[in-house]
């Protein structure tokens, strides 16, 4: 059997550790995590390697050669374009003629391979997945197999609203090699996302393996520095490195010609690789020490992950921190808790490094001087940038100009020169600036920005799906509050950005890795025209207007200050509808973002609608993409309910196949589908997953529980403005008001309780549940919903 590893990553998380070196180089001890795997290939008879190129691949091709010197064969396929995982294996399918085990470059493992390998023979498997069990599985793929190891069902990288099993993909296979024939050519093509999903679809012998080694993906820094302490405390099977002694209770594995004064102290376990120097009186407990290093005298280091040619000054004291190639640390400085020092930067002497801070190659930190925030930029942006489709962040602290600037140059190196992007924003101040910044930073890659001020979402999605723009961006103050700020991103035709897109974008942003355009192919600011008359248009042609008209209905309408209070009142008057608008006019300092704001809102709303005797009335939000209702009465109607009434009006008119509603929807919905042979699908409790069951799933309609509705056939996502309208039409066809929709449905009530559960033990939760749900009727989206008897 031969075996590949994927060798070809960008390594983003673990920057800046890999800003000079590729990920599968990062040292573990004292070698390469690589240069660990291929010693386990080689322990369980794989010799025959294939090594996956693509980012810094020179470095891997010197070191390793032709694998002689590490008693393999390796030869190396470079990847002409970032193919995704199974399209990289697909491009060396030529080396691949029999069955072989692919295995992830930047891994700490000493899994039993040989166990897999006979566990895949017996169940005579096409694909055998790997899996460990983790205490927080959301940064991998989590499956769930049958009693026989058969895998019944997997979600990539879930949320913890998602998570449904602690059992989690380790990026290890075993595959026959017929299995590359569903691998299509040349294009992004990944393992987790898109093969394993086809395969389970065509019913393929599909099996996962979970192994009882230890396993740990050094996907950032923080699991890079967890994997050292297990390597030290023997929790990791792999030898360290050198010739092993004990001084004074310490386990000491020693390089080559080090000089150790005798009266350096010692404790717990710590790695010295070759020519190292370590002076009187230096205290040092379970760290690792690079080859050509330098500890002073009296230096104290807890902790520590040093690499080579690292100078450490007398008196210095370093913990629980990492150490780069070449960084010089002067004498009496402190380096704290979780600071990352990058190659060949400086600190001078007395100088403090607090903790978690970075700093970045080459930079000095001067002498005497305290670095409190990291060397150009902060620890926010080396995580997860987006969440789903949105960047979140504190407004003017971690959301600055300069940061929006920089983003705006990741999106438009994306996009590409002589495209366009829209962008709007809501009416506060800081959204206003954070636009402009973003403007900036698109047309200095040559992408034109056509700029449409405060108009909301719904409005530019509409524009978008003209399909003459490229993307769109919107800048709002966060509903959520706390002082933080939304940007968020839309595709081509008006959907969310796919997650493919805002990884590319992710990784462009942290590795700064974007081509500013010439002078003369600088972008344009544009300011389009006509852009609410083509929404108003389409927003009429999409309603059946003289029904409403004939209706002759009163509402009143809380505009939240948003845009929504410039576009919709027209549109309105054109339909005949008498209209009382409050909190109209666009004020930048005031916006119901806080809840007893939203609270005050809403009892003044209501008494409205009941003082006035309106047919309803409707608070929108900002954003203008959800809406609460308030009947005749003035009674606010709970969302739950929101839902099951607008459907039930929606069905009584409109002959449906399918329509599609969250998951955490109420099982009213089934009652009233049932009622009109009507199919009701379960989906994600997200805005993607209701756009995807419209436009791909065939839904002839999508319901929220959150406030917001997808009609057929005007826009692509939720639109509160055109909901308002749409169930106006649907109580002018009926002849009945909200307050006046009533059903078997009303019967079923919603209890809620919240269990505490610690992180740690979520994932284990959900897998016990699983197995005490295995035989009972079941929707696994989004967690684990089922029926019990009948409730």
């Amino acid at each position: 059997m031969k075996a590949v590893i994927m060798a070809g990553g960008f390594g983003t998380r673990l920057r800046p550790l890999t800003l000079n070196v590729p990920k599968p180089m990062v040292k573990l001890g004292s070698y390469p995590l690589m240069e660990h795997l291929i010693k386990l290939l080689k322990s369980h008879g794989l010799i025959d390697i294939t090594a996956l190129l693509y980012f810094q691949a020179e470095q891997i091709r010197k070191y390793f050669g032709d694998g002689s010197n590490f008693g393999v064969n390796i030869n190396y396929v470079m990847s002409k374009s970032n193919f995704g995982t199974a399209g990289s294996v697909k491009n060396a399918q030529s080396h691949l003629a029999k069955r072989f085990l692919i295995i992830s470059g930047d891994v700490a493992t000493d899994i039993d391979l040989s166990e897999v390998f006979k566990f895949h023979c017996r169940r005579r498997a096409e694909a055998t997945i790997v899996l460990t069990r983790v205490e927080d599985p959301l940064a991998y793929g989590v499956v769930i197999t049958n009693e026989k190891g058969r895998i019944t069902r997997f979600l990539e990288k879930p949320t913890w609203g998602q998570v449904f099993s602690d059992t989690v993909n380790t990026g290890i296979y075993i595959l026959e090699p017929e299995v590359l024939k569903l691998v299509p050519e040349s294009v992004e093509f990944d393992f987790s996302k898109d093969l394993f999903p086809l395969m389970l679809a065509q019913k393929r012998r599909l099996y996962g393996y979970v192994a009882d080694g230890y396993w740990r993906d050094i996907g950032n820094a923080s699991e890079y520095f967890k994997a050292h302490q297990d390597l030290l405390e023997g929790v990791i099977k792999l030898r360290p490195f050198g010739k092993k002694i004990s001084k004074d209770g310490a386990n000491i594995w020693l390089g080559k010609d080090t000089m150790i004064s005798p009266r350096a102290n010692f404790s717990g376990t710590v790695i010295i690789g070759d020519r190292v120097k370590i002076g009187p009186r230096a205290r040092l407990f379970n760290s690792v020490i690079g080859s050509d290093s330098i500890v002073g005298r009296e230096a104290v280091l807890n902790r520590v992950v040093a690499w080579d040619k690292v100078s450490i000054g007398p008196r210095s004291n370093v913990s629980e921190a990492i150490i780069c190639n070449g960084v010089i640390i002067g004498e009496e400085a402190v380096v704290e808790e979780n600071a990352i020092i990058s190659d060949d930067a400086r600190v001078g002497s007395e100088a403090r490094v607090k903790a978690n801070v970075k700093v970045w190659p080459a930079k000095e930190v001067e002498s005497g001087a305290v670095l409190s925030s990291s060397l150009v930029w902060g620890e926010r942006w080396t995580k997860e940038l987006f969440t789903d489709s949105k960047v979140t962040g504190i407004a003017n602290v971690e959301i600055t100009p300069e940061f929006a600037a920089r983003l705006g140059a990741a999106y438009g190196a994306v996009v590409g020169q002589n495209r366009t992007v829209l962008l709007s924003r809501d009416a506060a101040r800081s959204s206003r600036m954070i636009t402009r910044a973003l403007i900036s930073g698109l047309i200095s890659t040559g992408v034109n920005a056509a700029e449409l001020r405060t108009v909301p979402i719904p409005v530019l999605r509409c524009q978008l799906s003209f399909q003459k723009e490229e993307g769109g961006i919107y800048a709002r103050l966060s509903p959520e509050g706390n002082r933080r700020m939304d940007i968020v991103f839309f595709d081509s035709g008006g959907y969310d950005i796919p997650v493919s897109k805002s990884k590319a974008i992710e990784r462009l942003f942290l590795r700064e890795d974007f081509k500013r355009a010439n002078m003369e192919q600088t972008g344009k600011i544009e300011f389009p025209e006509r852009v609410i008359d083509y929404y108003r248009e389409s927003f009429l042609q999409a309603l059946e207007a003289d029904v409403i008209r004939q209706a002759k209905m009163k509402v009143i309408i809380d505009f939240s200050f948003g845009g929504a209070s410039e576009i919709l009142p027209a549109i309105l008057g054109a339909l005949d509808i008498d209209v009382i608008s409050i909190n109209a006019p666009l004020e930048p300092d005031r916006v119901y973002y806080f809840v007893k704001e939203r609270q005050k809102a809403q009892k003044r709303l209501a008494t409205i609608v009941k003082s006035l005797k309106a047919d309803a009335g409707f608070l929108i939000g900002p954003g203008a993409e959800k809406l609460i209702a308030f009947n005749e009465n003035g009674v606010m109607i709970d969302n739950q309910t929101l839902l099951l009434k607008v459907l039930s009006l929606y069905l009584e008119v409109n002959s449906c196949d399918k329509i599609a509603v969250p998951v955490v929807a109420s099982s009213g919905v089934e009652a009233i589908a049932s009622l009109h042979n009507t199919k009701v699908e379960r989906i994600s409790d997200n805005h993607l997953a209701m756009m995807d069951a419209l436009h791909k799933g065939g839904a002839d309609f999508v319901g929220g529980t959150k406030g917001g509705f997808i009609f057929p056939g005007f826009q692509v996502g939720t639109d509160a403005m055109f909901a308002l309208a749409k169930i106006l039409e649907l109580m002018a066809k009926t002849g009945k008001r909200l307050g006046e929709i009533k059903g078997r449905w009303s019967r079923v009530k919603i209890l809620q309780k919240e269990i505490p559960c610690s992180w740690s033990k979520k994932g284990l939760v959900m897998r016990r549940l699983m197995e005490h749900t295995a035989r009972k009727k079941r929707v696994l989206v989004d967690g684990v919903r089922f029926s019990d008897g009948g409730s």
